[in-house]
């Protein structure tokens, strides 16, 4: 049965109807979708184009189907569009996911997916493509930030709340020294040194409370056992839980700065050394003026009084305590590292033999003195005195710091080549070279120190003791200074201290000296010029060349001087202080030379004879005599220039 025209008429018009529909749909779905969509022809141009293509490229849709569509793809990736459209359309399987770029109108290129299928019999191709420049650029990003991660020298790393690394970088296993699975087997806080614990679990919550971290630094403990200093900056991620950081090794910068402070420390130590030398050298220079005159009285007094005389007593008591008090002045000197008086070539470890006993008396019962002295030490240019109050100073330190305890001060010498980076941990580095030193060093098993008083222990007047001047260990410095040595100093606290002194070793061999040269009956005879600014060092020294012999003609300043001796031509010999107001001891000394140049010029100072002579080197200089003298010596130094 065949169906009748009318129900013919209705299905067609039904069907009709329903792709109609169908096609306003697809057009609406074409017009309204965000993709690009695109209907292609086998030549390679656009034939149909949603505004979506407008809208993302910003080209108009007449200039985008004016030209072959492969005009418009990023150079890179033309051969290998072509290519796959040469196969789509050969082999007629649809394209699914296939990516290239293409140039927007602004210039810059974006990324798309396409999903095509071809037609061959049609000549056409019907194509929709998905803008993935966002994820392409975060793939880059990502891919970037991978690569730094591995690369970067600095420390990244990923942690989560608990203190554990997620993820380490290759630079945190080479500046550490632990594998990646040895960092994640433990709480990071583990590695911290000690001293920096506390403030790192600060930090952490901090972090996690404002999100970040700035210059935040501390020390990581290595495998090897050395610490190393991190400077990190910080992200603390609340939607993910995690801290995402960076760290840079600043371990040499550190290094560099407690160098530079250690440097700018000496410094001021040096410069507070200074100023106070030139005060206790100004001090010391009075008081030899006034020491001369006491002593020179006491002299005279003692060889012109009947032996009988009660007062003898008294004139001893006098030269000694004089004498007590020309030491204090030679430790005001040794303050200010001018004060090496009398040189000599000395071995350390004989001058320790000859102080055994002394040294003895002066500790506690309690502690045991032990010398491990080496022999046949090459000698030290230095004076015997001072070397005496160094030891002194420093066995005493080292007894009070064992106090009532039982303990043991060790008294060691030597002699070691010291080369420039062993110097540049000694006190007074800037003060010396390199080369071979002997060393003096006193160990004790005291109560030690921390490192607050290690750096004060040399300042003028700082003590720990709840008595005394504090003046022992700046003299040792000083003393230490003027012989052109180094001071090394190891402690901590309840562990003990050692002192090691550094002294340039001479090339000389020991030399055994003759003091007892004079003849105790000499006299000289003739006009003596002396010439000093301190009246009673004028009144005595006139009457002990009295006593030798001599006439002397008095001058209270160099100026002074110079006009006596243009009009006094019979003059023999010239007694000449050093420091004087006007004209000075140097000054008057070049004058009187070019006015007569054989004449003989003994120069007087409270300053020791290498640092004054040395300014007279090759001048033709007669003498030195140092202040204060006695008789005896005023003897000999003229005896041997007359």
């Amino acid at each position: 049965m065949q169906p009748s025209p009318n129900a013919m008429d209705r299905e067609f018009s039904h069907s009709r109807k329903a792709v109609e529909q169908e096609l306003e749909e697809f057009f609406t779905f074409f017009e309204t979708s965000s993709d690009l969509m695109c209907i292609a022809d086998i030549s390679g141009h656009f034939k149909a184009l949603n505004p979506s293509w407008e809208m993302t490229l910003g080209y108009s849709n007449e200039e985008l189907i004016s030209k072959p569509y492969v005009d418009f793809i990023h150079p890179d990736d033309k051969e290998k569009t072509l290519g796959v459209i040469q196969q789509n359309l050969k082999l007629g399987i649809p394209l699914f996911n296939f990516e290239n770029r293409y140039r927007c109108k602004d210039g810059t290129y974006k990324w798309f997916s396409w999903r095509s299928n071809s037609f061959p019999e049609k000549e056409v191709t019907y194509a929709i493509a998905h803008d993935i420049t966002e994820r392409k650029q975060m793939e880059l990003e990502r891919e970037q930030y991978y690569t730094f991660f591995k690369t970067s020298s600095d420390m990244m790393c990923i942690a989560d709340p608990n203190g554990a690394f997620i993820s380490v970088n290759p630079a945190c296993t080479e500046i550490l020294g632990y594998s990646e699975a040895e960092l994640a087997s433990k709480p990071f806080i583990d590695f911290i040194h000690p001293d920096d614990k506390q403030k790192t679990l600060d930090e952490m919550a901090r972090q996690q409370k404002i999100g970040s971290s700035l210059a935040f630094e501390n020390r990581y403990i290595c495998k090897d056992g050395s610490c190393c200093w991190l400077s990190w900056g910080a992200v603390y991620n609340k939607d993910e839980n995690r801290t995402y950081a960076i760290a840079r090794d600043i371990t040499d910068r550190k290094k560099l700065e407690e160098e530079n402070l250690l440097l700018e420390q000496q410094l001021q130590h040096a410069q507070k050394l200074e100023s106070l030398g030139v005060l206790a050298g100004g001090i010391a220079h009075d008081f030899n003026n006034i020491l001369t005159s006491i002593i020179g009285n006491a002299d005279l007094a003692l060889m012109k009084i009947n032996p009988e005389s009660p007062v003898i007593h008294n004139l001893h008591n006098i030269e000694q305590a004089a004498s007590r008090a020309a030491d204090l002045a030679k430790q005001m000197l040794a303050y200010s590292g001018k004060g090496k008086f009398v040189i000599k070539d000395l071995d350390l470890s004989r001058l320790l033999e000859e102080m055994l006993h002394m040294l003895e008396v002066s500790i506690s019962k309690k502690a045991v003195l032990r010398l491990n002295l080496s022999p046949n030490l090459p000698p030290v240019e230095a004076d015997a005195t001072q070397m005496h109050q160094i030891i002194m100073n420093l066995v005493i330190n080292a007894s009070e710091a064992i106090g009532d305890k039982s303990g043991v001060i060790a008294i060691t010498t030597g002699c070691m080549d010291c080369d420039k980076s062993y110097l540049e941990g000694t006190w007074l580095a800037d003060n010396i070279d390199e080369g071979l030193y002997d060393f003096l060093e006193i160990t004790d098993t005291g109560c030690g120190m921390s490192k607050e008083t290690m750096a004060k222990i040399f300042d003028p007047f700082f003590t720990t003791k709840f008595t005394g001047r504090g003046l022992g260990m700046s003299a040792v410095m000083g003393i230490v200074r003027g012989h052109k040595g180094a001071i090394r100093v190891y402690s901590e606290p309840n562990k003990g201290t050692t002192f090691k002194i550094l002294l340039p070793a001479s090339a000389k061999p020991v030399e055994l000296f003759n003091i007892d040269s004079s003849k105790n009956n000499w006299k000289g005879e003739g006009k003596v010029l002396l010439v000093d600014d301190e009246e009673t060092v004028r009144g005595i020294g006139k009457e002990m060349l009295a006593e030798l012999g001599f006439t002397t003609i008095t001058a209270n300043d160099g100026r002074e001087a110079i006009e006596i001796f243009k009009q006094t031509p019979d003059i023999v010999l010239v007694i000449l202080d050093l420091t004087m107001p006007h004209v000075d001891g140097e000054q008057c000394f070049r004058e009187l030379k070019r006015l007569k140049s054989d004449v003989k010029i003994i120069m007087s100072s409270g300053f020791n004879e290498q640092e004054v002579t040395q300014k007279f080197a090759g001048k033709g200089l007669a003498g030195f005599i140092q202040k204060p003298y006695k008789l005896s010596m005023l003897k000999d130094v003229i005896q041997k220039n007359y």
